[in-house]
């Protein structure tokens, strides 16, 4: 089931990776940047770049030229496939089920829709996932075939449908990938619907698949134990014991396959054979439960075989390793409640690793991860553990947010400290400038006014040159006077300046419509000039409100947020505290389990240990009378 889960976890995000838009060219480096981000295995940062992101666009008045346009259809729906793999279920169900609602392609659909049934599966909404997966239907991404029916199986098997869950697995063209669970859970289901024959069948077959893959090779080694635990209590010992040889003895169920190895030859009271995979256990990690029972079988079998004095020897042996491993359990269980068991989980160094649950164990200031190897392994545990550790890198970031605050403020005094005493200086030049420029706007207006009334209107006379003027009004003026002096001369002279002035007129009126077009042209390159003139204006007044955005009214945002971390801070340390306490009281509840049971194992040695030199001077007694 959790191969299952894993197996599609980027399946889209591949086909997103380039950005594809017409040709799969990236046009947007901001959702480039975010789908580099979940490549990285860093979702929280992909979804901040990409919610951000998503934010800006859907608030511009034009969006459709911006560079995200091309990308919009996979930008929302990657913000699903992060959210989905950072473990975000309502809020990437919620995102992929507007996918299902839209109108998009058939293979796109199909995709949502198995992602919504995994989705549903994970929180154990069986019947939705089954819907979800009823909605698949046309064409479907070849990738994700077998995965959807290897789902529909497992559906199945966790509603109890034993038999359905049989059927689609039996249909199921299993790929390379699926090949070993396919097999392993098709033998379970069969156990499960009461087919005992055809499931150890199915389970033999499964557990000698051969494959060079690693979980291929651990699904592998857990059908042979399965399948050699189900023998063994079915008293097939000798089939037993060659089905758990051929589970791997570096495997992880290495240990619980010899301990069973060795019982199915002592079960038919072959009990030198059994000493075999006993004693390759002893020398194994005595942490190991199945170790710890092998310590106590291992004499027990000796005393099988009348070795009553190497018996008593290892009880001895037994009984000291259980004593000391409950002292360190102890130890476990305080150190656990100091809190020093989640310091470990939240280190750095160890988490950078894949492998960082194993390498918990090489840390000596933390014993009691020597425990809970197996009760970290389980999907619960890892689950709960996962939600911590997101919300100790959570709470890392909003610390580092938080310190941010107080350098955005440097930034913004200095800024202040630059454009302060500049600014009254530039303000105003800009008033002489923004009122010579008003003044020459209501000018062109004005005379752009003028000249559309001459064309309704003609006035020849507005259109005369200033040549022309001065010389119709000393006309005017001499003909005044001459009219005035009344003397013959002067008004002989009248004629000879009305001749004058028809030449002026005459070339007024008759120059008029080239004058009006030439008027037309000028004004025309006029408006050029002022339209760049009105460019450099706004231009300047938005470097104007630039300068002042850099660093005016920042301090109520930067109050607010600092007070929006705060209080997110406050909500995550109590958050945390609970999920803290909840890891702890799970990892003491399976200490104390284990304590338990050496108790128990340390009483059956002490009986063991008398009952061995009792068993032992016996026989010396005998051998010696003889």
């Amino acid at each position: 089931m959790d191969r299952a889960t894993s197996l599609a976890g980027l399946a889209l995000l591949t086909a997103f990776a380039s950005g594809q838009a017409a040709g799969g060219e990236l046009r947007d480096l901001h959702y480039g940047e975010a789908v580099f981000e979940a490549h990285q295995g860093r979702y929280f940062e992909a979804l901040q770049r990409l919610d951000t992101e998503l934010a800006q666009y859907h608030g511009l008045d034009e969006p459709s030229l911006d560079s995200l346009t091309p990308h919009l259809g996979s930008a929302e729906f990657s913000v699903g496939d992060f959210e989905l793999n950072y473990r975000m279920h309502h809020r990437a169900g919620r995102a992929i089920q507007r996918v299902l609602e839209a109108d998009v392609e058939d293979a796109v659909r199909n995709e949502a829709a198995y992602r919504l049934a995994r989705i549903h599966f994970q929180k154990d909404q069986l019947e939705e996932a089954l819907a979800a997966l009823g909605r698949i239907r046309g064409d479907v991404p070849k990738a994700i075939r077998d995965d959807i029916e290897f789902l529909r199986a497992n559906v199945y098997l966790a509603q109890g449908r034993a038999g359905a869950a049989v059927s689609a697995l039996r249909d199921l063209p299993v790929g390379a990938d699926l090949t070993g669970f396919a097999a392993y859970n098709l033998g379970i289901a069969l156990l499960q619907d009461g087919q005992l024959a055809e499931a150890v069948e199915q389970l033999d077959e499964a557990g000698r698949i051969g494959s060079s893959d690693e979980a291929t090779q651990g699904i592998r080694d857990k059908a042979n134990l399965v399948l050699g635990s189900l023998l063994f209590e079915l008293g097939q010992f000798d089939r037993a014991e060659q089905t758990l040889d051929r589970v791997r003895l570096e495997g992880p169920f290495s240990n619980q396959a010899l301990l069973r190895a060795g019982w199915s030859e002592a079960s038919v009271e072959r009990f030198d054979r059994a000493l075999v995979p006993w004693k390759l256990l002893l020398d194994r990690d005595q942490t190991d439960a199945a170790v710890q029972e092998a310590l106590l079988a291992v004499p027990q079998a000796y005393a099988s075989l009348d070795a009553h004095g190497r018996a008593a020897l290892l009880f001895g042996q037994a009984l000291e390793s259980y004593g000391v491993q409950i002292e360190r359990v102890d130890a476990s269980i305080d150190s656990i409640r100091d809190g020093r068991f989640l310091e470990a989980l939240v280190r750095e160094e160890i988490r950078q690793s894949k492998d960082w649950v194993i390498r918990l164990r090489s840390l000596p200031e933390s014993p009691e991860t020597f425990y809970l190897m197996q009760l970290m392994a389980s999907h619960d545990f890892q689950t709960a553990l996962q939600n911590y550790l997101d919300l100790e890198d959570l709470r890392s970031k909003l610390l580092s947010w938080q310190s941010s605050f107080d350098a955005f403020e440097d930034v913004i005094r200095v800024r202040g400290e630059y454009y302060d005493p500049r600014l009254p200086e530039v303000d105003a030049d800009f008033r002489e400038l923004d009122a010579r420029m008003r003044t020459r706007l209501e000018q062109r207006r004005h005379l752009a006014t003028r000249l559309q009334g001459l064309l309704t209107a003609p006035q020849p006379e507005l259109l005369a040159t200033e040549e022309e003027r001065v010389t119709s009004e000393r006309l005017s003026a001499l003909a005044a006077q001459l009219t005035n002096s009344g003397s013959p001369e002067a008004l002989a002279l009248l004629p000879r300046l009305a001749r004058l002035q028809g030449v002026v007129t005459w070339q007024v009126r008759t120059q008029y419509h080239e004058r009006l077009t030439a008027a037309h042209t000028h004004l025309a390159e006029l408006v050029e000039h002022v339209d760049a003139l009105a460019k450099q204006h706004h231009a300047f007044v938005r470097s104007r409100q630039a300068a002042t955005h850099g660093y005016l009214g920042y301090d109520r945002q930067i109050e607010q947020l600092r007070k929006r971390v705060g209080t997110a801070l406050a909500r995550l340390d109590l958050v945390m505290g609970r999920q803290g306490h909840l890891i702890e009281t799970v990892a003491v509840r399976e200490l104390k389990g284990r304590r338990e049971r050496l108790v128990s194992l340390q009483t059956q040695a002490r009986y063991a240990v008398a009952d061995s030199y009792d068993r032992a001077v016996g026989a010396q007694q005998i051998g010696q009378v003889q």
